[in-house]
């Protein structure tokens, strides 16, 4: 980290806001209890637009913190564009991105530096935790007079209900509240409560702009920041509550689920498939959200395939298909890196990195649970044994998909 500059504050908070201003009060006051010196932080309030008081409630604040006030014109929902707008006004090499509603602890801003100054690695991300975080709604055990409690008092009070703990709770439980024994670390950074060195973030681009409604940019920044070496830490230190509010459900899930395929059209990968698999899952499951958010187990299945797969020769299966397919236009899935010339026009797909990387011919990675093909494109998507290790997890998903993307489906062969 580079050395500290006169007068620049060590750790600065980005709290973008819409419309929320008592929820954005509850939080500033919750910063001006912080036992960091209000010299060493600084709040950057980065308003989408706001038409309530907003503005009022910041200028509440400037005597106890040391704070900025950004507003940006409403043109929709535009919370990414806020936070990057927040961050290019501060200096601090740290910053925190933090909702308004989202009601900090006294050490939380002590305990994101220190979760980064004893990081082994350069380029931590961290993963604060937050109490009372329900996707579905608000805790049901509190009422609204708890919420005129401090937050420690919260703590004290509920700190061991399970319906009061954050919703990753049990997937950081599984690793030891180590992200560094999972495979896929970057699902669980959400902006509610995070933190980066500010270098690694711009270096990432920030936040991507394109999200213009509700999820999905936090994922996305994430895997951003996790194939440029970041290393995933969940600090219970840097804790904070979410402050019941109204939630929409159902269109939030539908919008998390549309964001999810943007994800994956601007990253093709396995593992982003598996996390829109859960999105669409979710949606179609009476629109409720279970707290399984969670796609490790999916993807270690997915590793262990790839690794069987490398002994599968599929050059007999791809020549048979020569003679099924006539003039078709097809798609294939599991196409292995020794394409026949022929296929070289043919949509290709295969869930091995290796593969794509050293295949002679344009290979998309993806199992094909969902791929960036538009409807009705082909006319014929077929199968190889390649894939035969996860038919049995994906068979309906993939057999969907091959209906979307209007093809008859063939394969795969049955083992020998």
């Amino acid at each position: 980290m580079s050395p500290q500059r006169a007068n620049q504050p060590r750790i600065a908070v980005v709290i973008p806001t819409y419309n929320r201003s008592a929820l954005l009060r509850s939080t500033l006051a919750a910063l001006a209890r912080q036992r960091l010196p209000v010299s060493e932080f600084e709040v950057v309030v980065s308003d989408d637009g706001s038409s309530d008081d907003t503005s009022d409630t910041v200028a509440g604040f400037v005597d106890r913190l040391r704070l900025q006030y950004h507003f940006q014109e409403d043109l929709g929902f535009r919370a990414s564009a806020a936070r990057n707008a927040g961050a290019r006004r501060t200096s601090a090499p740290i910053l925190v991105f933090l909702d308004a509603g989202v009601l900090p602890g006294p050490d939380f801003l002590s305990a994101h530096l220190s979760a980064h100054l004893s990081a082994q690695l350069p380029g931590s991300a961290v993963a604060g935790y937050i109490f009372g975080y329900q996707p579905d709604g608000p805790v049901a055990a509190l009422d609204e007079t708890t919420w005129t409690l401090d937050p420690e008092q919260l703590i004290r009070n509920h700190g061991d209900s399970p319906e009061f703990r954050d919703a990753r709770h049990l997937a950081f439980e599984r690793f030891g509240f180590d992200l560094g024994n999972c495979a896929v670390p970057w699902q669980w950074f959400w902006s509610g409560n995070c933190s980066v060195r500010a270098a690694d973030f711009w270096a990432a681009g920030g936040f991507d702009e394109d999200f213009r409604s509700w999820g999905g940019e936090d994922t996305e920044l994430a895997y951003r920041l996790f194939g440029r070496g970041a290393r995933f830490v969940v600090s219970r230190a840097a804790w904070a509550i979410e402050a019941p509010h109204p939630r929409t459900v159902v269109p939030n899930l539908s919008s998390g689920s549309a964001n999810m395929l943007m994800v994956l059209h601007k990253h093709p990968d396995t593992v982003v498939e598996l996390l829109w698999s859960w999105f669409a899952r979710e949606q179609h499951s009476q629109f409720q959200i279970h707290h399984d958010w969670n796609v490790e187990d999916e993807y270690l299945l997915v590793l262990d395939a790839v690794a069987k797969a490398r002994s599968v020769d599929v050059t007999d299966e791809l020549a048979q298909l020569r003679h099924m397919a006539g003039s078709a236009r097809i798609a294939v899935l599991g196409c292995g890196d020794d394409v026949p010339d022929w296929l070289a026009t043919a949509e290709l797909f295969d869930f091995d990195r290796e593969v794509v990387e050293k295949a002679a011919y344009q290979v998309n990675h993806a199992i094909g649970l969902r791929t960036a093909l538009p409807d009705n494109s082909v006319d014929l998507v077929f199968v190889t044994s390649r894939l035969r290790t996860l038919w049995d997890q994906w068979e309906s998903t993939i057999r969907a998909e091959a209906r979307r993307i209007g093809g008859d489906l063939l394969g795969p062969p049955e083992p020998r």
